[in-house]
């Protein structure tokens, strides 16, 4: 199978940056978006419903434009939930779980901290509940975790480490969150398959960052430790233009 992800910075802005033809070619059979920022929230409203796939979404109830997951799947999954446990944080459209007999695919876009750190308590408190809703689904399948996590976990990163300390998504509170997410039995794939490679997946839209090679990697493919022996091949794909994020692919053993 083929899983993608992908923040998109606003479903309706990058349909017209030629997305269609792009999540064709990608061919992903579960596909996730991230940041849609699609604001109606009645059943068949999204604007993007392709073809052989199920389409799933959520989306912030309190502020409207902002936020926002969806995942496109070609299979019928057993079961799909919003939010983490009890649908904590599906208020915001920060998370969908599908279940397969063989695993979980969870996707998400996890709460930027925010200017001058406003929001890092909350993050904070996001962190803490996510694990405990990883740690419950592992419990009884393995699962994939995607999503725009907004973190930069190690130096190697992001282009600027040193000037970019304590920003959000570069802070020592959210990279040790990181690391104790890393420490409960769930890998960064990518990392792990190339421990010296600088790749982004996100770039600035000012001072032209991107051409600069001037980014960050915070879109990622985590699996639990049973999924390890199966995953195949991941890739940053950053030849892929139309938001500020590149997609992420990651392709494993597995049959939903």
């Amino acid at each position: 199978m083929k899983f993608a992800t992908f923040n998109v910075n606003g479903i309706r802005a990058i349909l017209g940056k030629g997305f269609a033809d792009t999540f064709r070619a990608i061919d992903a059979d579960l596909f996730a978006l991230n940041e849609t920022k699609w604001s109606d929230d009645s059943p068949g409203s999204f604007p993007f419903q392709p073809e052989g796939y199920r389409t799933y979404f959520t989306n912030s109830k309190v502020r409207k434009g902002y936020s926002g997951v969806a995942i496109f799947s070609r299979k019928e999954p057993l079961s799909v939930h919003y939010g983490l446990l009890d649908g904590k944080y599906d208020e915001e459209g920060r998370a969908i779980t599908l279940e397969f007999p063989d695993f979980y695919f969870l996707a998400a876009y996890v709460p930027n901290a925010g200017d001058g750190l406003k929001r890092l308590p909350f993050r904070m408190q996001y962190e803490t509940d996510l694990l405990e809703y990883l740690n419950t689904l592992k419990s009884k399948k393995p699962i994939i975790y995607c999503g725009d996590l907004n973190v930069a976990h190690q130096p190697i990163d992001l282009r600027n480490p040193k000037q970019n300390e304590g920003n959000p998504g570069y802070t020592k509170e959210e990279r040790e969150r990181f690391s104790r997410l890393l420490e409960n039995g769930y890998h960064d794939i990518w990392r792990e398959r190339n421990p010296e490679r600088v790749q982004y997946s996100w770039w600035s839209y000012r001072f032209h960052a991107r051409e600069k090679g001037i980014g960050w990697r915070i879109d990622y493919f985590i699996v639990s430790e049973g999924l390890l022996p199966l995953v195949k091949d991941v890739e940053i794909l950053d030849q892929v233009t139309g938001s500020d994020h590149c997609p992420v692919l990651m392709e494993a053993d597995l049959d939903a």
